[in-house]
């Protein structure tokens, strides 16, 4: 998930990552993804079957860095269609940046992404960049760099697996049972884009407080599938991604909570839901 009062220059992130982690472009020039195969043989594989269909949706989000400081607001708009659902995850930062991962998905028996579209603009990242795919592996993607202003552009055909789940992680986690281990896969705009996969683990229960009331939590940790030779090099090279983490309140119906870790190559954030608060002048019960 994606999302500010202010996010310095200084701490330019790199070119968009789809909602996930990822090792250096020079990495993955040189050692693309061999040996993915023996480190998914732990988990399951495959698309994610639907437990909670997803529907209408308007969250509220707010983007902390590791230190606590508020970086970005933000919503997480989601809208069934007929055939499909459409959901959009938009960031405003305080320097005028924006970010916007849109997906368009479906939910017959198990989880497809069919589409997803990413924009990352402004100070707060090293590179301007839009990017499309769609569930053939069709891909265009743009992006300018604000140092020296190189401009790449990359279109062409991955091959995806059906468990391809760009914009999905969070929804994948929000059906799974207690216990459960899968891997699934993204594919990782460097700018040019690179398929890895994902390793959804359950780690464990915690407790948050809901008021008075104590309300378990699964804890689920999001780890990045680099293959074996490629996270031997990333090891050597100090360049391997690190790990998320996720909790879901699951009693009855899943809910999220909250999303740490890098979302691109860069600071661990702390995505959370918010609820909206009154002007200082209407603290009183509106009317």
């Amino acid at each position: 998930m994606n999302a500010m009062p202010c996010l310095p220059t200084s701490q330019a992130l790199p070119a968009g990552v789809a909602r996930s982690l990822l090792c250096s472009a020079a990495l993955w020039a040189t050692l693309a993804t061999a040996g993915q195969a023996q480190h998914q043989a732990q988990a399951k594989q495959g698309p994610v079957t639907v437990r909670y269909s997803q529907g209408t949706l308007h969250g509220f989000l707010e983007l902390r860095s590791d230190k606590d400081r508020l970086l970005a607001h933000g919503d997480l708009l989601q809208v069934p269609g007929d055939d499909a659902i459409e959901s959009r995850m938009i960031f405003h930062f305080g320097d005028t940046s924006y970010f916007e991962e849109s997906t368009t998905y479906t939910q017959h028996q198990v989880f497809r992404m069919e589409s997803y579209h990413l924009v990352q603009r402004g100070p707060a990242f090293a590179a301007d960049l839009d990017a499309t795919l769609t569930r053939d592996g069709r891909y265009v993607v743009t992006s300018t760099s604000h140092k020296g202003g190189k401009a790449e552009r990359y279109a062409g055909r991955l091959d995806l697996p059906s468990d391809t789940y760009n914009g999905l992680p969070i929804v994948a986690a929000m059906n799974l049972r207690s216990g459960d281990t899968v891997t699934i896969h993204l594919v990782a705009f460097m700018p040019k884009p690179r398929l890895i996969g994902l390793r959804i683990a359950f780690a464990g229960t915690d407790t948050v407080m809901l008021g008075d009331h104590a309300e378990p939590t699964a804890h689920f940790v999001f780890s990045p599938q680099l293959g074996g030779l490629t996270t031997f090099f990333a090891k050597l090279l100090g360049e391997l991604p690190l790990d998320s983490d996720v909790w879901i309140v699951m009693d009855q119906v899943p809910a999220f909570i909250r999303f740490e870790g890098p979302m691109y190559l860069g600071p661990v954030w702390r995505l959370s839901l918010i609820t909206p608060t009154w002007p200082a002048e209407h603290k009183s019960q509106p009317k």
